[in-house]
């Protein structure tokens, strides 16, 4: 069995950044439909109360060895409804046994996705029980599957790892692109969004408790439940 190569270190995370790709052009006709339908799918959503709050992390350790078959599905049951992610283990291999790990383990469960980006850059991020931006798992490791610098390098509909601003810091917070963004090309991209995407648009539209750019959402959306298929 492959060994997985961890990176153990003893930091934080501190600041978190994003990146996407290229959309294709399409029709004045196309989007205008495409842009109302979206916009009759956000008008949908509705949030529960959640009791999710903000917690110390739970203790797992970093697995042994590397999945031979890893999920098909990511599943984030939140308080607004469900956001299924398309995972790409073969080129991600490291990160989805980790993320398993942690799904497994009930790392992400009643969990609060704690900022919200809607200038620059188009983000939500979710993966830390502390809802500080500082929490994670007591292990890091290392990065895969990075996108080509460029416009767009980090599309709509994306989710990549967040990381300290440092090579090789990944622990367990992650972000979903809910619009073309464009960043550096440090970042892990592991899955794409096949369902739940106006959810996310939805909680962007809320925009940021203090009406800054870059923050904590309005409406809140937690993570009640993660598994994997």
């Amino acid at each position: 069995m492959k060994r997985l190569a961890l990176l153990v270190v003893a930091a934080l995370f501190t600041s978190l950044f994003l990146t996407p790709t290229t959309a294709t052009a399409e029709t004045k006709k196309s989007k205008v439909s495409t842009t109302s339908t979206k916009k009759e799918k956000v008008d949908k959503i509705r949030c529960k109360a959640t009791k999710s709050a903000a917690q110390n992390p739970l203790r797992i350790s970093p697995p042994n060895s590397i999945l031979k078959r890893g999920p098909r599905t990511i599943t984030l049951q939140t308080n607004c409804g469900d956001i299924v992610i398309q995972t790409f283990f073969r080129q991600a291999p490291v990160t989805i046994t980790v993320l398993s790990t942690l799904i497994n383990g009930g790392f992400y469960n009643r969990t609060l996705c704690h900022r919200l980006t809607t200038e620059g850059i188009f983000v939500l991020q979710c993966g830390d029980p502390t809802a500080k931006g500082t929490g994670g798992p007591d292990f890091r490791y290392g990065d895969e599957n990075l996108p080509l610098a460029g416009d767009d390098n980090y599309p709509e509909g994306i989710v990549a790892m967040a990381n300290s601003g440092q090579k090789n810091t990944n622990g367990s917070q992650f972000f979903l692109v809910y619009k073309d963004t464009t960043l550096g090309p440090n970042y892990t991209i592991w899955g794409r969004i096949i369902s739940g995407l106006e959810i996310v648009k939805y909680i962007a539209e809320g925009g940021e408790k203090d009406g800054d750019a870059d923050g904590v959402p309005i409406r809140t959306i937690a993570i009640e439940k993660a598994f994997t298929n």
